[in-house]
């Protein structure tokens, strides 16, 4: 037997106003997605970014429905974007930005375990790190080198 450790780092800004200009960009364009999400039973509106090898920013934002789980998440919205319009194109950063009509969100929002796994087979795939940026609506905003950092121990397809 034998143990080991899993350890993630994070740079923690104060707010947005620390970013580069770089991920400053790619953070207001996150934060314009989400004022277009579908979000009338949670009031919870998530904005997702990516910034490809191209250049080129693709956003998603959530979408529920009804007839819950019929929804889905900003994250795997704008990921599967990137895959059906540049299936080729190595994704560089992602950022990620959330808010609720219900209260004032204040603190780093991640992405859930659902989208960190589906985010994780496409960093996988192009074997290179995903950076990810993530925040409330205002706040403290958190950054890491990659996705597989939110998920040690992740599924993939070498198990099938």
């Amino acid at each position: 037997m034998k143990k080991i450790e899993v350890n993630a780092s994070a740079i923690v800004y104060n707010d947005i106003s620390e970013l580069s200009e770089a991920d400053l960009t790619l953070m207001k364009a996150a934060i314009s997605a989400k004022q277009k999400a579908y979000a009338p039973y949670s009031k919870f509106s998530v904005g997702a970014a990516f910034i490809l090898e191209n250049n080129q920013i693709v956003t998603g934002n959530n979408q529920e429905n009804a007839a819950y789980p019929s929804g889905m998440c900003a994250e795997r919205i704008a990921i599967w974007k990137v895959g059906s319009e540049y299936p080729n194109v190595k994704i560089k950063k992602l950022a990620i930005s959330a808010s609720s009509s219900n209260k004032i969100v204040d603190k780093p929002v991640g992405p859930c375990g659902g989208c960190r796994q589906t985010l994780s087979e496409y960093e996988i795939n192009q074997k290179e790190p995903i950076e990810v940026l993530f925040m409330g609506e205002k706040g403290a905003v958190v950054k890491v080198e990659s996705i597989l950092s939110l998920l040690p121990f992740s599924f993939d397809s070498s198990f099938l």
